[in-house]
């Protein structure tokens, strides 16, 4: 018998988009735990993750978008089991299907992922994590704090990391187990030790990477509320640049390794040099324009003052002053020359009239020799009288004679 149903021929891109739907509608497929072993693993440019899962019998591709990639707190790697989360679908172009995951464990420790989850969450939840709580690192810290192993790797490369970058800054180290079960207690006392010194300006936390079990030690919650609490700023750089852990949450910043963290602490002295250079260049041209721009003032007062200076007024006085002293010279001159001939006139008056020259012409001043007045009269010189008689040489004695002549 003839099958009667109607022929109908399907395209390929109807198909898939068939098949697609048939999956999406199997709701076991939409969100399913898968285990393979990876292999074939690879990142793009964009950032998202592709690798595939293989059992003995089978493969499957698999992709797990960038905003699911970037949680990843371990990094995956070929010939490792894991444990996948995810959902079945068809890519178009391939026309094959694949698994597109949103979570990727190791296998085996789905448990320690599960008690990881649960204590960002709650952690989270009170605010540990928020932006508004990360202090600003100091830009020229003094002493730096590390905690880590004194024997640990990650002590030398940061040790060489900021010796190289800041050699101004001092290392204090607060020495701590980074892994095993007594690693937390000794991490928390450490930072409380550091935390009471008011001499310590940053801390760092660092380790080497390891696997999930060995970073446990920063995933306790005391270390979290450790790191909080503590009032310097910390750094923390812990494992690997894919290594994730609770006390990168909480820190104030984290750094993808630990040299990395010894990079962020502190500036760099090359370029520190570079910028005073700029700075004493800059502050140099400055001074440059400031000192012509001061210069010209300067030139402009000048010119100004010596368009206003009294000098020429001064020079036209002093001139005068000369001329007036010139004058006034001359005319006490005149003036002294004139007294002198009138002084000479008169005194050849008073010459004439001195009683020295009448007795040069020949007469004589007659005295009484007892009381020396002047012999006006003849009644003043009685007979027997002494005289004192005064001629033009000298004066010598007489007696009156009695009687008139």
């Amino acid at each position: 018998m003839a099958d009667q149903r109607p022929f109908r021929a399907w395209t390929v891109s109807g198909l898939t988009e068939y098949l697609k739907e048939l999956l999406k509608s199997d709701e076991q497929l939409q969100g399913l735990w898968l285990t393979g072993e990876i292999s074939n693993a690879t990142r793009s440019p964009a950032g998202h993750f592709y690798f595939t899962l293989k059992d003995a019998q089978a493969t499957l591709s698999c992709v797990m978008w960038r905003s699911a990639a970037q949680a990843l707190t371990w990094q995956p790697q070929p010939g490792l089991a894991a444990l996948a989360h995810g959902y079945v679908s068809i890519y178009p172009q391939r026309g094959s299907y694949q698994l597109y995951v949103d979570i990727l464990r190791p296998a085996g420790l789905g448990d320690l992922y599960a008690r990881f989850e649960q204590l960002r969450e709650r952690l989270r939840a009170e605010g540990l994590f928020d932006a508004e709580r990360k202090r600003p690192l100091p830009p020229f810290p003094r002493v730096v704090g590390v905690v880590t192993s004194p024997q640990a790797a990650a002590l030398r490369d940061v040790r060489n990391v900021l010796g190289r970058r800041y050699p101004a800054v001092q290392v204090l180290l607060a020495p701590a187990l980074v892994q095993g079960d007594q690693a937390p207690a000794q991490i928390v006392a450490a930072l409380q030790a550091l935390g009471a010194r008011d001499d310590v300006d940053l801390v760092l936390l660092v380790r080497g990477g390891g696997s999930l079990e060995e970073l446990w030690a920063f995933n306790d919650e005391q270390v979290a509320r450790a790191i909080a609490a503590c009032p310097h700023p910390v750094v923390s750089g812990v494992g690997h640049e894919t290594d994730f852990t609770i006390a990168d949450f909480v820190a104030d910043l984290r750094a993808p390794t630990p040299s990395a963290a010894a990079e962020l602490a502190v500036p760099d002295q090359a370029e520190l040099r570079q910028r005073v250079a700029g700075w004493s260049s800059q502050l140099a041209q400055a001074m440059g324009r400031r000192l012509n721009v001061e210069r010209e003032a300067v030139a402009h007062q000048q010119q100004a003052i010596q368009r206003l200076s009294p000098r020429s007024r001064l020079d036209a006085r002093r001139q005068q002053v000369d001329d007036l002293a010139q004058r006034a010279g001359r005319r006490v001159a005149y003036s002294l020359a004139l007294d002198r001939s009138r002084l000479s006139g008169l005194e050849s008056r008073l010459a004439a009239l001195s009683p020295a020259a009448t007795l040069q012409r020949g007469y004589a001043i007659v005295r009484q020799r007892d009381s020396g007045e002047v012999v006006r009269s003849v009644t003043q010189a009685p007979g027997g009288e002494w005289l004192l008689v005064r001629v033009q040489d000298g004066e010598f004695r007489a007696v009156a004679a009695e009687g008139t002549l």
